[in-house]
């Protein structure tokens, strides 16, 4: 007969989403955040001045500890990472969170940390039930906020994660940013969470810091318990407890062959993205901050194919002056020469707003006033912008692009807006590039039907993947219901896009992607063999896509189309996809 089983000692998996690569393999440390609400206490009349006091003083330590991590963080991995900390500067200073405390106070003569918890709590409530992952992430930086103030009202300094001292694997309900600023780099070895997702703070910040991380695990951490041993695996989002040995040797040859994979990666700078058969694919990257062109160029990207504007509004209390952004544009422009920089326009709005504009609330802010929709109806916004991107376009490597365009009115009534700056600058005796590319991008279903039209008006066309999914499957791609339906090879995207391809080389336009279809090498093929002529990418996607295709050649590309035209499922579609992918470059997978 045989000896009964340890079931706790079986392996078990759980699955979630990967946002960090990498495999870390060691000991459970469960972090448990101090959480617990503040008790409601009846203060007098005669107290009222003291809770002022100490909510005031509150404040100021708060917004101490937060620039004092913001220091370290930018000293230890730099001003992008840092600059996260920004929107928890905002919420220690937002006049009308502070004033709602003080009201409240006044009315119902309870405690100050009752009273802020509750205001704070409800705040970050109303933004967490909002259907969007980024405004989620502002619920998360109030919470994270709300707890460093109660930790100061209370006079409790909270717990270190920087202070534990022996290698671990991470794991929590949820990390806030400034935990994960915590983080002991040297001994975390990942980390896991219930909650979260690729865009959260927590997860760049993972990245930036190279800790393999999995997050969206749902009850992980009521699962396991501090001393189990793990395994994660940040590339496909598993953690696998008391990890067998055949599981052990399994992923440590997947090890093995992601090292000598990047080694070969890194040797691919400086050569060009070219296909088998000679075919030029220009590879660019995406960038938020002036600052992300380091890792540009690092990559061997041929320039800049999308450069986000808004984030250089986000987190100000004042709009940028015309001379602040042309400083920003002309230095990426000069950085990045002799190759390209394509500067999007203002794309406020939908689920990025600044404070200084009192954007209103809309039911629905993406399908709302913002983007193009915004710059239109502000002109005065638009054209400081304008002028600015013209003034930095006179070293002649820079673009321009219109986000969110859904017809052929909306870019008319932007170049008479440009022509207008063109001729304020002329006036001014102001030098710059009269041959500037102008181009859209196809992100709305309507731009991509009506692009035989668009064509007439534009220089170039760039198709911005991930909303034109969104869009015209109507689904959210990061609500865990229906995030299932989200399908890059839906054949309507499919068709969307080389209608875009073909409207555009109908009419001499160059036609790019910058979503993240750009960047999945398995997609590649399919790219190809629609005629995209660039791709743009995250910098550190780059080498992949590279090295994809320079192993592709036209034929096979152009077989896919064929075998695929007249398939139903975007499930097969993606299946004959990886078939191509597989023969060129097994080694991507």
């Amino acid at each position: 007969m045989s000896a009964p089983t340890d079931s706790s000692r079986q392996e078990r998996r759980f699955h979630g989403i990967g946002v960090s690569p990498g495999i870390a393999r060691g000991t459970v440390f469960l972090h448990r955040a101090d959480d617990e609400l503040p008790a409601p206490r009846v203060v007098g009349e005669d107290e009222i001045p003291g809770e002022i006091a100490r909510f005031e003083a509150a404040l100021l330590a708060t917004r101490a500890q937060i620039l004092e991590l913001q220091e370290r963080i930018e000293q230890s991995i730099g001003a992008k990472d840092a600059s996260i900390f920004d929107a928890h500067l905002l919420v220690v200073e937002d006049r009308t969170l502070i004033d709602e405390v003080l009201r409240m106070l006044q009315r119902d003569r309870r405690n100050v940390e009752h009273v802020f918890s509750e205001v704070a709590g409800r705040y970050a409530k109303t933004l967490g039930e909002i259907d969007d992952p980024y405004l989620r992430e502002r619920a998360l930086d109030i919470h994270d906020v709300m707890r460093r103030v109660i930790h100061n009202l209370l006079g409790k300094g909270g717990r270190d994660l920087g202070s534990l001292d022996s290698e671990h694997v991470l794991v929590a309900h949820n990390l806030t940013p400034s935990d994960t600023a915590q983080l002991n780099r040297s001994l975390v070895l990942g980390f896991a969470t219930d909650i979260g997702s690729k865009v959260s703070h927590t997860a760049i910040m993972a990245r930036s810091l190279n800790i393999p991380a999995v997050v969206g695990l749902h009850d992980v951490s009521e699962q396991l318990s501090r001393g189990d041993q793990v395994l994660l695996d940040g590339y496909n989002g598993v953690v696998i407890v008391n990890p067998s040995d055949q599981t052990l040797w399994e992923y440590g040859q997947l090890e093995i062959k992601k090292t000598e994979v990047e080694e070969q990666l890194n040797k691919l700078r400086e050569t060009q993205s070219t296909t088998v058969d000679g075919r030029h694919v220009i590879l660019s990257a995406n960038i938020e901050l002036p600052e992300d062109i380091e890792q540009v160029q690092l990559s061997g990207a041929e320039g800049v194919g999308l450069y986000r504007t808004e984030f250089f509004y986000l987190n100000r209390t004042e709009l940028p002056s015309e001379e602040d952004q042309f400083q920003a544009y002309h230095k990426v422009a000069e950085a990045v020469r002799p190759h390209s920089v394509i500067i999007r326009t203002l794309d406020l709005g939908g689920d990025k707003f600044m404070s200084a504009l009192n954007l209103p609330e809309e039911l629905n802010p993406f399908l709302g006033w913002r983007a193009i929709r915004f710059c239109l109806e502000r002109v005065d916004i638009f054209k400081t912008q304008l002028r600015a991107i013209l003034r930095a376009s006179v070293l002649g490597n820079v673009r321009m692009m219109y986000p969110m365009i859904s017809g052929v009115d909306e870019v008319r009534r932007a170049n008479r807006i440009l022509e207008e700056c063109r001729e304020e600058l002329r006036r001014e005796g102001v030098a710059f590039d009269p041959e500037m590319e102008v181009g859209a991008m196809v992100e709305i279903p309507s731009a991509a039907v009506s692009a035989d039209l668009l064509a007439r008006e534009v220089d170039f066309f760039s198709i911005g993947t991930n909303d034109l999914i969104q869009y015209a499957i109507a689904v959210d791609r990061l609500n865990e219901r229906i995030s299932h339906l989200y399908e890059a090879t839906h054949p309507a995207i499919i068709r969307l896009i080389r209608m875009v391809v073909e409207a555009g080389h109908a009419n001499n336009l160059w036609v790019g992607v910058c979503g993240e279809m750009a960047g999945d090498v398995v997609l590649a093929p399919l790219l190809l063999g629609l005629g995209v002529d660039e791709l743009s990418t995250g910098a550190a996607l780059v080498p992949r896509v590279k090295r994809a295709v320079q192993a592709l050649d036209l034929a096979a590309c152009r077989q896919l189309l064929e075998d695929i035209r007249y398939e139903d499922s975007a499930a097969n579609i993606l299946r004959k996809c990886e078939d191509v992918a597989r023969a060129h470059y097994p080694d991507l997978l």
